[in-house]
Parts: C-alpha cells; sequence; structure tokens
C-alpha cells in the first residue's frame, strides 16, 4: 500500500447477513410481544447477530494486524465511531425528552394548570405528583420508589469508578506499560458485570417488593425504557472490554495505533454519563 493510498475493504458478505440476522431477531420479538409465539426465531436471530459481529470483528482484527489501514481510514474509523455516539444520543434524548414531557406539562395539564388544564375536568379527582403512588380509579401505580442513596448510588459509584479505571488503563497503553493496561482495564471489566448484577437486584426488587413494574402506569414504563436500555448499553460496552481485555493479552494495540482500545473507551464513558442523567432525573429528583 503506497502513502496515498486508501485502503478499500474487498468484497464482504457480512453486512447481507447481518442485515438478514437483524430482520429475523426482530420479526421473532414482534411476534412475541403481539402473539405470545416467535421466540425461536428470535433467538435465532439474536445468535446469528453475534456470530456475524464476531466474524466481522475478526476480519476487521486482522486487516488492522496485517497493517492494511493507513492514516486516511483510522480517520474514517473516528468519524463513524462519533456519528455512531451521536445517534444514541439522541437515542437516550427521545427517552428523557418523554420523561421531562411527561413530569413538566402532562402532569400539571391533568391537574387543571395552564392553557390545557380542560383535561382535569375528565379526572377531577386527579392530584399531580410524581410518581403517582396512590392514582385514582383503576390506573395502576407502584407502592413505593427507590432511595436514590442505596443500590442506584452504589451503581453510580461503580460506574464513575469504571470510568476511572478504564483512563488509567488507557494512558498506561499509550504509554507502552502492557501490564498497567492489563490490570486496570480487568478491574473496569470487573466493574461493569459488578454494576449490571447490582442492577438485576434492583429489578428483582422493583418487581417483588416496590410494585415496579411495566403495568405500574408512566413511572413503570418510563423508569424500565431507561435503566433497562442503559443496562443493555452497560452489557454491550462490558462485553466490548472483555474483548479488548483478551486482544491486549494476545500483545495487540501499540502506544500510537490502537484505536479499537480507544473507540471502546469512548462508547463506555458516554455510557458512563448517561448513567448519571438517569441517576439525577430517575432517582434523585
Amino acid at each position: 500500500m503506497s502513502g496515498g493510498s486508501y485502503y478499500v475493504p474487498a468484497t464482504s458478505k457480512w453486512p447481507i447477513l447481518g442485515s438478514l440476522a437483524l430482520g429475523a431477531m426482530m420479526i421473532g420479538t414482534g411476534m412475541v410481544l403481539v402473539h405470545g409465539s416467535g421466540s425461536v426465531l428470535m433467538g435465532l436471530g439474536i445468535l446469528a447477530v453475534l456470530a456475524v459481529m464476531g466474524f466481522w470483528f475478526r476480519d476487521v482484527v486482522k486487516e488492522s494486524r496485517s497493517g492494511l489501514y493507513d492514516a486516511q481510514m483510522d480517520r474514517s474509523f473516528r468519524q463513524g465511531m462519533a456519528w455512531f455516539i451521536f445517534s444514541e444520543v439522541m437515542f437516550f434524548a427521545a427517552f428523557f425528552g418523554a420523561l421531562f414531557y411527561v413530569r413538566t406539562f402532562a402532569l400539571p395539564w391533568l391537574d387543571g394548570e395552564g392553557a390545557k388544564g380542560v383535561a382535569a375536568l375528565l379526572w377531577p379527582e386527579f392530584t399531580a405528583s410524581w410518581p403517582l403512588l396512590e392514582p385514582p380509579g383503576d390506573v395502576a401505580g407502584p407502592r413505593d420508589t427507590f432511595s436514590p442513596w442505596q443500590l442506584p448510588l452504589v451503581n453510580t459509584l461503580i460506574l464513575v469508578g469504571s470510568s476511572i479505571t478504564l483512563t488509567v488503563a488507557h494512558e498506561g497503553l499509550k504509554e507502552g506499560m502492557r501490564d498497567t493496561t492489563r490490570n486496570w482495564l480487568l478491574v473496569t471489566v470487573l466493574l461493569g458485570f459488578t454494576f449490571i448484577v447490582i442492577q438485576g437486584v434492583e429489578y428483582y426488587e422493583a418487581y417483588h417488593h416496590y410494585g415496579i413494574t411495566l403495568q405500574a402506569g408512566i413511572y413503570g414504563a418510563t423508569f424500565f425504557l431507561l435503566t433497562g436500555f442503559h443496562g443493555a448499553h452497560v452489557i454491550i460496552g462490558a462485553t466490548i472490554l472483555t474483548v479488548m481485555l483478551i486482544r491486549i493479552l494476545r500483545g495487540h494495540f501499540a502506544p500510537e495505533h490502537h484505536f479499537g482500545f480507544e473507540a471502546a473507551a469512548w462508547y463506555w464513558h458516554f455510557v458512563d454519563v448517561v448513567w448519571i442523567g438517569l441517576f439525577l432525573f430517575v432517582y434523585v429528583f
């Protein structure tokens, strides 16, 4: 490859196979949600997506390790990752926006405030509060809410700590201190999976002791949409960091060439920032 050339990947079957796998997963998921059947198709779709991702990333790693990527390709990867994270920001912004709309506009309107206070005529006994622990009529609501200073605070400290340990690992990689990178990255991975376990405990408590379910009105719906999608991102991020740890153990990356590691760090820091927003606006306020 000459200095001014641009690497063009060979024809690949992974994009079309990935599309088919995603289609099968989504069709199966829709069937499960609507008809209660389709779990086999959904499971096969999930496995197919994971397989395609694994083989596709394997090919990218091989190309990178073969020295096929130049500075222009590195810029392309960085731009692609930046736009991906921007799309994730917009994804969570939609859910935060729904939460703010309900709390700032919908609840006061139902209680008789503002130009749309006429809605109070439809529900005269309604009193605006968040959450509606004892809503009138047949509307479901949670029995209680979490204290933000227990499990949510613990998980916040875990994720903030994981960003610190990942930064130490990244600095170690840039300085060529591979043992430092390996050790602190391992700590980061353990913290990530610890967060997932604690959130699982929190969900158990929510369902069995607090009455917080997807059927518990708008509070339950927004709670599980925001924390659930964030939890899925933590699982994905912890898995990516595990792959980075394996690559470190195999001698991959160099102080001047390690965008795969850097992209994983970007993603993890983004997940941490989203959680801080969740902690403040879902648990504290």
